[in-house]
C-alpha cells in the first residue's frame, strides 16, 4: 500500500507540472505565431550621451583654403567644453608627420594667432600658455590610447612629457575623429625648461645652454634635403652592428638649424663628442674620469625603462629628444611618439614581450636608422645596473605597478565610451577587424585592442621584472 501510495502521489505530482507547464506557455503566446513569418529582432536602444560626457570639441574652419604639410593654412578654431566656447579665434594649421602622413586620418600641427596673424600664446585646457599644439591623430593604433598612457607614465615619473587631452575634431563641419590635442616639444618654461640661448651667446658661461638635439628622420627641407652641416652633426662612434655603413646623426632642435650660429654647433657637437668617448674609453665607468659627469644619469634610465616598458621599435633610434640646459649635463627628453610600441607592430621583433628593444641592431642590421651603442654599454658598468635595478624597483612599487597601469587604461577606456566617442570614431574610421600597417594583432572589436594591449603589459611587466633583476 506505501509503495502504491509513493507511486500514485508521483504521477500526481508529474502531471501538475506538466499541466502549469502547458499553461504557462499557452499564456506565453496570447497569439498564435504564423510558421511563414520570422518573429522581427527588437531594435537595440540608442544610448543616450550626456552632454557632459561628451569629450572637448574642436571644430576649425578654413574659409576654403586646403591644409597641406607647410605652409600653414589661415584658420579659425572653436573649442567647447559641454556646451560652452572656451576658445575662439585664429591659428596656422598644417598637416604633420613623417610615415603617418600615408594614412587618410591626418595629424595636424597648428599654431594659435592674434588678429594681426602673429603667434599668441594661450591657454588651452588648462595647459601652460603656449602658441604650438599638435593634433594627433591615433588609427593604427586602434587602442586610440598609447601615447596619451606613455606621457602620463613618463609625468609620473616627474619627467616633463606632452600634456594630452582626448577631442572629437571637426574640419570645415566634416567630423574626423578622435583625436589627442598635445603639446608640441619645445624649449618653454612650461615645456623644456631649459635657458633661452641668443643668438650672440658665443662664449663662456652663456655658451652652455640651453640646447636640444634630436635623433630622427630629417622633416621637410630643414635647410638642405637630408642631413647636411647646416641641421646636423654626425656621431664619431657608428652603431653597432652597422652593415650599410649608417651613422648616428643629431639634429638641430633648438635652436633651429637655420638660428644655430657656428659657435654654438662647436660646443654643443664637441659636448657630445667628449662623452661619447669617455663612454667608449676603458675608464668608462670610473666616476671622476668616466661619462657619469656628462649625463643626468636618473634622465638615462627613465628614458630606458619607458622605452623597454613599451618596447618601442622606434627607441632610442627616432623619435629622440635630448637636452643640455646651461651649465647642466646632457639629459634624455622628453620622450615622443610611441604609436608603435606595447605590442603595435609586426617588424623587427617589435612586438615580443621578451627581448630589449635597445638591442635592435642586432635584430634589424640592415635598417637605415639604428641605436647608439650608448644604451650597452652603459649596462656594461655595475654601477649604473644598480642604480636601474634600485629604480625599476622603485617604480613598480608604484608609478609602473600592473594595477596602476591597467587602472589608467580602464580610465581612458571609461572616458571614451561614455562619450561616445569609439562609435563615432570607428564609424568615420572602420578600421576594426582591419590590418592597418603595421599591426601585429588585428581584433575584431574595440574591447579586442584594449585587451591586447592590457595582457601585452602584463606580459611584459613579468619579463623585464626577471630581466632586469637578471642584469
Amino acid at each position: 500500500m506505501k509503495k502504491f501510495s509513493a507511486r500514485y502521489a508521483f504521477i500526481l505530482g508529474l502531471l501538475a507540472s506538466v499541466s502549469i507547464s502547458l499553461a504557462s506557455h499557452s499564456c506565453s503566446n496570447d497569439k498564435p505565431t504564423d510558421p511563414g513569418i520570422e518573429p522581427q529582432p527588437t531594435a537595440p536602444e540608442v544610448p543616450v550621451i550626456k552632454l557632459e560626457d561628451r569629450l572637448p570639441q574642436i571644430s576649425i574652419f578654413t574659409n576654403g583654403g586646403t591644409i597641406v604639410d607647410e605652409p600653414k593654412t589661415n584658420a579659425k578654431m572653436t573649442v567647447k567644453m559641454v556646451d560652452e566656447v572656451v576658445f575662439e579665434g585664429k591659428i596656422g594649421i598644417e598637416i604633420r608627420g613623417a610615415s603617418s602622413q600615408m594614412f587618410p586620418k591626418k595629424a595636424y600641427g597648428l599654431e594659435t594667432r592674434d588678429a594681426s596673424n602673429e603667434d599668441l600664446d594661450v591657454s588651452l585646457f588648462n595647459m601652460p600658455e603656449e602658441s604650438d599644439w599638435v593634433l594627433y591623430a591615433p588609427y593604427s593604433d586602434k587602442s586610440l590610447m598609447r601615447n596619451v598612457l606613455i606621457y602620463d607614465l613618463a609625468r609620473e615619473l616627474e619627467d616633463y612629457a606632452s600634456r594630452t587631452v582626448f577631442v572629437d575634431l571637426s574640419i570645415n563641419g566634416e567630423y574626423k575623429g578622435v583625436y589627442v590635442f598635445m603639446e608640441k616639444l619645445k624649449r618653454d618654461s612650461g615645456r623644456i625648461d631649459i635657458d633661452k640661448l641668443k643668438d650672440d651667446e658665443n662664449s663662456g658661461e652663456e655658451l652652455t645652454g640651453g640646447y636640444i638635439l634630436k635623433i630622427d628622420k630629417v622633416a621637410g627641407t630643414n635647410l638642405g634635403d637630408g642631413y647636411n652641416l647646416l641641421n646636423s652633426f654626425t656621431s664619431n662612434y657608428p652603431p653597432p652592428g652597422a652593415t650599410i655603413g649608417q651613422e648616428i646623426r643629431f639634429l638641430y632642435e633648438y635652436p633651429k638649424a637655420k638660428d644655430i650660429t657656428a659657435e654654438q654647433k662647436s660646443y654643443i657637437s664637441g659636448y657630445v663628442d667628449q662623452f661619447e668617448a669617455t663612454l667608449a674609453s676603458d675608464d668608462f665607468n670610473d666616476p671622476v674620469r668616466g661619462y657619469a659627469p656628462y649625463i643626468d644619469v636618473t634622465s638615462f634610465l627613465d628614458f630606458f625603462l619607458l622605452n623597454e616598458l613599451s618596447h618601442n621599435v622606434d627607441g632610442y633610434r627616432l623619435s629622440t629628444y635630448l637636452q643640455k640646459d646651461k651649465n647642466g649635463k646632457l639629459k634624455m627628453g622628453p620622450i615622443w611618439d610611441f604609436n608603435l610600441a606595447f605590442g603595435n607592430v609586426d617588424y623587427c621583433e617589435g612586438s615580443n614581450t621578451n627581448t630589449w628593444a635597445y638591442q635592435f641592431n642586432s635584430v634589424c642590421p640592415e635598417d637605415y636608422w639604428l641605436v647608439p651603442f650608448w644604451w650597452g654599454r652603459l649596462l656594461e658598468d655595475p654601477a649604473y645596473v644598480s642604480q636601474l635595478k634600485t629604480r625599476w624597483k622603485t617604480l613598480r612599487g608604484g608609478v609602473l605597478s600592473e594595477a596602476a597601469i591597467l587602472a589608467k587604461i580602464d580610465n581612458y577606456t571609461q572616458t571614451l565610451e561614455k562619450a561616445g566617442a569609439i562609435d563615432e570614431n570607428f564609424n568615420t574610421w572602420p578600421v576594426l577587424d582591419t590590418y592597418i600597417w603595421p599591426n601585429e594583432f588585428v581584433g575584431k572589436t574595440y574591447g579586442e585592442e584594449v585587451g591586447y594591449l592590457k595582457n601585452w603589459i602584463k606580459a611584459r611587466l613579468v619579463w623585464m621584472d626577471g630581466a632586469i633583476n637578471g642584469l
